[in-house]
């Protein structure tokens, strides 16, 4: 190394001490390595580690697989909607059951809270949930199948059972009110009548509209407004009443079978003229008996009484 001298005006060689070659190698190396340094800093941050890239490689692959389990479980919901749906509204509708409750179909809310703040934790939660609710939907319906297989295995005897024709001869009778809110000719108000009026001559026959047993005949308990009346319990859910009869044909026990005359028109209870109100109780509910007039009405016939039943006019009892 050499160095200036003033006095001299010339150059003359100085020997370099340890710390002067270690201060230049440390200036001469240290931007290089700070700048390797910094360049490799950028391109793990850009580029990433090769087991980086191979675990976002790998997280991209998972999420990918999910969005496809989520779109295939989307046609799989579609497909048992339509199932529970059938189920519901035709199979269950057929023999006369209840319809499978909404709440055995779903599951209640677990905790998903590990999830948070992870790499595609709301996809994941969300797919969990979805799995864990198809799978209660799936095992609901599986047991329902099996009761719908039990009830088809009877279905000869329900439908026996089932209330299917209209408690007096399509000939012989008239529909004057139908089921629905009716004002009341004796109480003077309207109120639910919860059954439907068919106009007949006094001592007109009235028949047992399905298989089953008398559990009341005459006055019964509680029933005073209908007068002397009918009550036939046909098993698997169904109850029939007839009511405001002139007189009762059967005792209370008696079997008797689609058709049977249990008694024939008349006026006694809450009624205003020669009648009949017939009932049609489900599972306690008391529903629209037309629905069950479909063994011995053409369709045309039957559409005429439908639109019979709905007029809102007065109910006789």
């Amino acid at each position: 190394m050499y160095r200036f001298n003033p006095h001299t005006l010339s150059y003359e060689r100085v020997e370099a001490t340890w710390r002067d070659r270690l201060r230049r190698a440390v200036t001469t190396v240290l931007p290089g390595v700070v700048a390797g340094i910094g360049v490799a800093f950028a391109l793990s941050s850009l580029i990433g580690s090769p087991q980086e890239r191979l675990l976002r490689a790998d997280v991209r692959e998972y999420r990918n697989a999910l969005e496809v389990m989520n779109r295939d479980m989307e046609r799989a919901e579609r497909v048992l909607s339509d199932i529970e749906e059938r189920d519901s509204a035709v199979y269950r509708t057929i023999f006369g059951a209840k319809p499978v409750a909404e709440e055995r179909r779903h599951v209640a809310p677990a905790d998903y809270s590990r999830w948070e703040g992870k790499a595609s934790g709301k996809l994941i939660e969300s797919t969990m949930q979805r799995v864990e609710e198809l799978e209660q939907r799936l095992y609901s319906q599986s047991l329902s199948l099996d009761e719908i297989y039990r009830m088809a295995g009877t279905k000869r005897e329900r439908m026996a059972h089932m209330p299917a024709i209209m408690p007096i001869s399509k000939l012989n009778c008239r529909m004057v009110s139908g089921y629905g809110m009716r004002y009341h000719p004796i109480l003077h108000y309207r109120r639910m009548h919860t059954g439907v009026d068919l106009s007949a001559q006094p001592g007109t026959p009235v028949h047992a509209t399905a298989d089953g047993r008398v559990v009341t005949a005459g006055r019964g308990e509680g029933l005073g407004g209908y007068g002397v009346c009918v009550v036939v319990d046909h098993g698997y859910g169904f109850k029939t009443l007839y009511a405001h009869l002139q007189n009762v044909n059967v005792k209370v026990g008696q079997k008797v079978n689609r058709g049977t005359v249990v008694g024939s028109v008349g006026r006694t209870g809450l009624a205003q003229g020669y009648h009949l109100h017939y009932e049609v109780i489900q599972n306690g509910q008391k529903v629209n008996p037309v629905y069950y007039f479909f063994n011995d009405l053409t369709p045309e016939e039957y559409d005429e009484v439908l639109e019979a039943s709905y007029a809102e006019n007065q109910c006789l009892s």
